[in-house]
């Protein structure tokens, strides 16, 4: 007992203030603790207080990282000490206890546990906890007291020197030198103890304020000391704040330049310093003088006449910069220049601001397919940068994809283009090549992509067309001669004519808002004789989505020749030659096929009544040894060069126009010729888009 009371005695010696609160042992102590046995204790101190705990007995089973028993002890929950097999009292009183401790007015927990078995008996652990007063001044760093520092039990106070007085936030000692000067037309103000080092912490404001016909100046010594860091920044400053903006922050050497005109009646005159530094600070003489308005009106604008300043009555013109323009509440105009006079109170009325010239949004077409790269919000003012792509892979770029916002309100592009770009389908260039040769008349099947511009029309006339671009078609003109604008129905991204259901996910149903037929073509009302001008656009009620299966096919250049023997595709959905005769497929065929010379196409057919067919030069003849196209493919394309592998972009050279009947063997297909109505085609639409 009295060995235990001396090691308390010696324990407490240590802290005069401490206050013993109790005792926290191992269950079973000192006979030993069972196995599976386990303790949680938590305690808190008082605000301003730390809990500490001292061990003054330690035997527990050791193991690598004390794994098997231990006594853990968290500090506001968190792990501060793990501890394990036996150490000596001198070892727990130098090394453990010292870290055993909460911090202020925070609580401590100490968890014990040991496992299913043990080699031998182990007593356990003791220890007491004790409460005591934190003394925030000597062991808080923190503790925020600038000059001195007192401690109570339970708390502490900060107190200054002479001639200073704690701020409002109790910690922070300060200077009185704020000053409200009004009403004096001259001065002297000076920073705190000049010519002495000014006062650490320091917050001055002195307030000038006079009459408003005038204006204050400011006459700097030349003996100007403000505290400043090695790379320029000011530690602590001096600024200047006028009702039209601050100037400064002064610091370093170098005073404000004197006279400084401050260009207001009202002025607040503010000096800020850390808590280090033996800085001698500033002096500065203040008077007062008539109001001139500055030389410089508003930003980024010019005054005419030029002047260092101006008196009242005095007008000027004030021109904005270039790529500026005046803004006249709120709403910017066209001009770049206004008239403005000087005012007894040197304020220049009116007074406009020059703003940058906003070229606004970029007029984008609303289909999407031209888009701005990066940025949904541009920033679309004078010397702004924009950027345009093609959003679809289907299209490409026609014009320029880079403009800058331009002194006019204008985007401009680097070859000084105003217009926007355009994106343009991407045409005759299918993703699946034609590797195969076959003929319509029971000829070889296409592939799904290989003709992905060839569109089947079902009624009232099986026939085809030819998508030119994502809103327009082309066919002959006698498949929709007697066909309203809006009643014509055409199915793409298909092969299989089976499969023109909206169920089946390839298929694009596109219907017709208008039919175009070529003014000169003349419909027949007898036997016909004469296909001339057999050529229809056919406007789309709306914009397609084009995909691989679904393309457009290149229009020819106008001034292309075509030759004998060249050879080209022919497609479509027409009759073929089946096991009993001449069956309409219901799958897309093609054939490659040659143009025929000037004197064989010229021998034409005749009719049953014995007129012989007109041959003109808006038609060409194609065919090839059991090849040809048939009834039911008119309209279709017959496309050039010849489809292979390697040799787009493809050309629509002719429609399927007519011909002698397929079973006579003739094998001769006449054909509409395009490159004769590519400026017809190009001028119709350019016309009903723009209307």
């Amino acid at each position: 007992m009295m060995l235990r009371l001396s090691l308390l005695l010696l324990l407490l010696s240590h802290s005069a203030s401490s206050m013993l609160l109790g005792w926290v042992e191992s269950p079973g102590y000192p006979s030993g603790y069972l196995p599976h046995a386990s303790l949680n204790w938590s305690r808190c101190a008082p605000k301003g207080h730390i809990l500490s705990i001292r061990l003054i007995h330690l035997d527990l089973e050791d193991s690598q990282d004390c794994e098997n028993d231990a006594v853990k002890v968290y500090s506001n929950g968190n792990l501060i000490s793990v501890l394990c097999g036996e150490r000596e009292f001198e070892e727990l009183q130098s090394s453990v206890n010292p870290l055993l401790l909460s911090s202020s007015g925070g609580c401590l927990s100490l968890s014990f546990h040991s496992d299913y078995s043990n080699t031998k008996r182990h007593t356990g652990f003791r220890g007491f906890y004790t409460n005591r007063d934190f003394d925030e001044c000597h062991d808080d760093p923190d503790n925020g007291c600038t000059q001195f520092c007192h401690n109570f039990i339970g708390g502490y106070y900060c107190s200054c020197r002479h001639g200073y007085h704690l701020d409002q936030d109790k910690h922070t000692c300060t200077v009185s030198c704020s000053e409200d000067l009004s009403g004096l037309k001259q001065g002297y103000i000076s920073s705190p103890s000049w010519p002495a080092s000014y006062a650490e912490n320091a917050n001055c404001q002195h307030t000038l304020s006079v009459d408003d016909h005038l204006q204050l100046e400011l006459h700097f010594s030349e003996d100007f000391d403000v505290e400043q860091s090695p790379d320029g920044q000011c530690i602590d400053a001096l600024r200047i704040e006028t009702p039209s903006g601050t100037l400064g922050p002064f610091c370093g050497h170098t005073p404000p330049p004197s006279p400084l005109l401050t260009h207001s009646n009202h002025v607040h005159i503010r000096f800020t310093s850390d808590g280090f530094g033996t800085n001698k600070g500033f002096t500065l003489h203040f008077k007062t003088r008539d109001k001139v308005c500055p030389a410089v009106v508003t930003p980024h604008s010019t005054a005419t006449p030029q002047q260092p300043e101006y008196h009242q009555g005095q007008t000027v013109a004030v021109t904005c910069e270039l790529g500026y323009v005046v803004n006249t509440q709120g709403t910017q105009t066209l001009s770049s220049q206004y008239m403005t006079t000087c005012q007894t109170t040197g304020i220049w009325t009116p007074n406009y601001i020059c703003e940058p010239v906003d070229c606004g949004f970029p007029n984008i077409p609303e289909d999407g397919i031209l888009q701005l790269v990066g940025s949904d919000n541009p920033h679309t003012q004078y010397k702004d940068q924009i950027q345009l792509n093609c959003r679809s892979k289907y299209y490409t770029l026609e014009g320029d994809d880079t403009y800058t916002c331009n002194a006019n309100g204008e985007w401009i592009s680097s070859r000084g283009k105003t217009e926007m770009p355009k994106c343009v389908e991407v045409c005759g260039t299918p993703e699946r090549q034609t590797t195969s040769v076959g003929r319509i008349l029971g000829g070889q099947n296409a592939n799904l992509g290989q003709i992905p511009w060839h569109l089947l029309i079902k009624s009232p006339r099986r026939g085809g067309a030819s998508l030119i671009n994502d809103r327009w078609a082309v066919t002959a003109a006698h498949v929709v001669e007697n066909v309203e604008d809006t009643s014509l129905r055409l199915y793409g991204g298909l092969v299989d004519g089976r499969t023109t259901s909206n169920r089946f996910s390839n298929v694009v149903v596109m219907d017709s808002e208008r039919i175009i037929i070529h003014p000169n073509y003349v419909k027949d009302t007898a036997e016909r004789t004469n296909f001339d001008n057999d050529i229809a656009l056919i406007r789309l009620a709306s914009r397609v989505n084009l995909g691989p299966n679904l393309l457009p096919i290149c229009l020819p250049e106008a001034n292309r020749t075509l030759v004998e023997h060249e050879q080209g595709t022919i497609s479509g959905w027409g009759k073929t030659e089946g096991t009993t005769g001449f069956v309409t497929s219901y799958m897309l065929k093609y054939a490659h096929i040659g143009v025929y010379s000037l004197t064989r196409c010229q021998d034409t057919p005749s009719t049953s009544n014995r007129k012989r067919m007109i041959f003109t030069n808006n038609m060409f003849c194609a065919g090839a040894p059991g090849k040809d196209s048939c009834q039911k493919d008119s309209g279709g394309p017959f496309v050039s060069p010849m489809l292979s592998e390697g040799s787009e972009p493809y050309s629509l050279t002719g429609i399927v126009s007519w011909g002698p009947p397929c079973r006579d063997g003739q094998h001769k297909g006449y054909y509409t010729k395009v490159k004769n109505y590519v400026d017809w085609i190009k001028d119709t639409i350019d016309k009903i888009e723009k209307s």
